[in-house]
Parts: structure tokens; C-alpha cells; sequence
């Protein structure tokens, strides 16, 4: 199929869902979504199966999109960036402490953890899986997705100090996530023996380039934002520092995502206040929740309609139902670390443990992840069952979220 097919398939397809959930289903956009399209790639597959139509045509523009390639290298920076656009530096700056420890040793923790749990669980299935590879698992699946965790704190009854955390490390953890990725995958490649130095050295160009490179194409843009009044050439500023910005942090080695976020949290908040007119904040808003929500509701109709590439394996998918409470323990126990060391610099306020363990969503990144690994020992398993933990991540937990937190919040005021 040409490209303009493909897109126009794709889009018509979305539009329609989408005014389905909106006149019928009337669920959280992004889960509602994934509902719809994920029944619908079932529904598909079943009348297959009974010798009514065919799959072929919608697999093929599927395969022709790349999920991965598409949301790694494209529509992520404009949705990191409009997701920073609006949030208030004072309350990630009050929570700056717990979001570092979760962005960084907090991924750490859980992709250790993960790991390990992956290793010993596996061969009960029927299965084996070296080591590093269950860590390589562990370490795309750890990080929290911005995508799907800002998407739905959009309309999220939870408290503004836990909202902010799980926004601000949603933001920021790809770059550590990143580095353990890259370590892993290099060596079980055998590329290269891989030092403590190497790792170091990674971490800085990687994560602390990226803050620094942010902040650097967020100055620059905001120079040229203050010094024009006409909110047409702002906003266009504004892509380009997104497009033109997130290809160059890939020629530096940077982190693109990483530099999108901190761009975006200088742009919403320095430039908004002190480059920009009334009139231009307002069109800016408009502008960047536009492109914020259409690609949202693509993203999330491709991540459910991705259910007809994937190989389905018994085993495999018997190991992913056991895999899910795993990632969840392994998070509950990483956040409960950051609580006990932060307690003399931040407490955490009550309840703030569970919420934050059932609040922290994977998405469309760590499946995106999953499906850039290379063709090889265990690519067809970490693929199933990294996309079984993102569906029950974004329609279990991002249903249940807010009830979640009345609850917890109510019992804590009572109590």
C-alpha cells in the first residue's frame, strides 16, 4: 500500500473509533481506544478463522507503519513535549527529589528485580531465557510510559503531589531506561566487553547531554520567541524546536525524549511567562493539545490493533499472566525504596506508596522497546509479553485509577 493509503486507513480508522467511545463506550479516551481497537483486531481474527474476510490488508499497512521506528523516532517527541508543556515547574521543582530517585535508581531497581523474577519464572513454563536477556526484558519494561501515564492523569482525581511525581518521572526515566537497554543489548551481542566506565560514561552523554541539550534548543527558541509577536511564527518556532531538535539529539547521542521534556517544561514555563503574549499562549495551548490528542488516539488504536503481528505462543502467553503481578511487585518494592531513603530529605505523604505503584502505567515505549530487539533467542516472548503487560497496564490499572485513589484517599482521611 502507497503511504498516503496507509495514513488515510489509519486516521479513518481512529476518527471512528473514536466517535464510537464518544457517543457509546464513553470510557477514558486512551483505554477506551485500546478497548475498541484491540476487540476489533480479536473480532477480525475470529471471522478469519471461520473463512469470513481476511486479515492480510490491515496486517500489511500495519507492518508497512513500523510501530516501532514510528514512535521512537517520530510522534514521541510531540507528545513528551506537550505533555511538559503544562506542567508547572514550582511543583516538579517541590518534588524533585522523589521524581530523580524513581526516574533513575528506582528503574534500576525494578529492571534488577524484574529480571531476576523473569530468569527463575520462565523455565517453569516451559521455556529458558539467558540472563541477560530476562535483564534486557526488565529493563524496557520498567520505565513508566509519559504517553499513557499523562494521557490519563489528564482527568485524574489523584492528589497534585502524586500526580506530579508520576507525570515528572514519566517524563524523565527514559534516559536511565535507555542506558540499561543499550548495556544489555550490547552485550549479548558480544560487541564489546561492557565497563562500569562504559556504563558511567553513557549515562552522562546520554541522560545528562540530554537535560543539558534541552535546555540549550529551550533558550534558543525562547530568544526567538520573545523577540516576535505573531503567534503563527511562535507556534511554528515551537515545532521546529521539537522536529529539528529531537533529529540533532540523535546525531550528539543525546537523549531525544529526554531533551523534549526539559525543553518543553522551559518552554511552558520561562518562555510562556516571559516571551509570550496572551493572545500567543492561548493559539500555543490550542495548537499542542491538538497534536497532543490526535496522536494519542492513533497511538493507542495502533497499540491494539498491533494484537494481529503478534505471535502467540501458549507458553508464552501462560508466562505473561505470571509476569504482570511480577512487574507490579517489582515496582511497589522500588518505590517503597525511594520512600525509606528519601524520608529525611522528602516524605512521602500517606498512601503515597500504593498509589504510585498502580499509578505508574507502561505503554507504547517499552512495547516499542520490544519490538526493536533484534531477530533472536526470545524475541517472540518479550514481544507477547511486554504487549500483555502494557494492555492490562493501560485498561486495568488506567480504569481503575481514579477509584484507586478515592479509595485510599478516603480511608486515609477517616483513619
Amino acid at each position: 500500500m502507497r503511504w498516503f493509503d496507509v495514513i488515510g486507513l489509519i486516521l479513518t480508522i481512529s476518527a471512528f473509533f473514536s466517535f464510537l467511545n464518544y457517543k457509546f463506550f464513553k470510557l477514558p479516551k486512551t483505554v477506551g481506544l485500546m478497548i475498541i481497537s484491540l476487540g476489533s483486531a480479536f473480532c477480525l481474527m475470529g471471522l478469519e478463522m471461520m473463512g469470513i474476510g481476511s486479515t492480510v490488508k490491515l496486517a500489511e499497512a500495519l507492518h508497512s507503519i513500523n510501530f516501532s521506528e514510528t514512535l521512537l523516532q517520530g510522534v514521541l517527541c510531540f507528545l513528551l513535549f506537550a505533555g511538559a508543556l503544562h506542567i508547572d515547574i514550582g511543583d516538579f521543582l517541590e518534588q524533585k527529589w522523589s521524581i530523580g530517585f524513581l526516574a533513575s535508581l528506582g528503574v534500576v531497581i525494578s529492571a534488577f528485580i524484574i529480571g531476576v523474577g523473569a530468569y527463575v519464572l520462565f523455565p517453569l513454563f516451559g521455556f529458558t531465557l539467558p540472563f541477560l536477556v530476562c535483564f534486557l526484558f526488565g529493563a524496557l519494561i520498567s520505565p513508566t510510559d509519559p504517553v499513557a501515564t499523562l494521557a490519563i492523569l489528564k482527568n485524574s482525581k489523584a492528589p497534585t503531589s502524586i500526580k506530579m511525581k508520576i507525570a515528572g518521572e514519566s517524563l524523565l526515566n527514559d534516559g536511565m531506561a535507555v542506558v540499561l537497554f543499550v548495556v544489555a543489548l550490547t552485550l549479548l551481542n558480544n560487541e564489546k566487553s561492557v565497563s562500569s566506565m562504559d556504563v558511567v560514561v553513557m549515562f552522562v552523554q546520554e541522560v545528562l547531554g540530554g537535560i543539558a541539550y534541552g535546555l540549550a534548543i529551550g533558550y534558543i527558541a525562547y530568544e526567538l520567541i520573545r523577540r516576535v509577536d505573531d503567534y503563527n511564527v511562535e507556534i511554528l518556532l515551537s515545532l521546529s524546536l521539537v522536529t529539528g531538535g529531537y533529529a540533532l539529539a540523535s546525531v550528539l547521542h543525546v537523549s531525544g525524549p529526554l531533551a523534549m521534556a526539559v525543553a518543553g517544561l522551559f518552554i511552558g514555563n520561562h518562555a510562556r511567562k516571559y516571551g509570550m503574549s496572551e493572545k500567543t499562549r492561548k493559539h500555543l495551548d490550542i495548537f499542542w493539545n491538538v497534536i497532543d490528542d490526535v496522536l494519542n488516539v492513533i497511538l493507542f488504536v495502533l497499540v491494539g490493533l498491533e494484537a494481529l503481528l503478534i505471535n502467540v505462543e501458549h507458553e508464552y502467553a501462560l508466562a505473561g499472566l505470571f509476569i504482570i503481578p511480577l512487574v507490579l511487585c517489582a515496582r511497589f518494592i522500588s518505590v517503597s525504596a525511594g520512600a525509606v531513603l528519601l524520608r529525611p530529605l522528602k516524605p512521602f505523604s500517606p498512601n503515597s506508596i500504593p498509589l504510585l505503584t498502580w499509578g505508574g502505567l507502561r505503554g507504547g515505549i517499552s512495547f516499542a522497546l520490544a519490538l526493536s530487539l533484534p531477530y533472536g533467542e526470545g524475541r517472540d516472548a518479550l514481544i507477547l509479553i511486554t504487549y500483555m503487560v502494557v494492555v492490562f497496564s493501560v485498561i486495568a490499572q488506567g480504569l481503575t485509577m481514579n477509584k484507586i485513589f478515592a479509595y485510599l484517599e478516603g480511608k486515609n482521611s477517616v483513619s
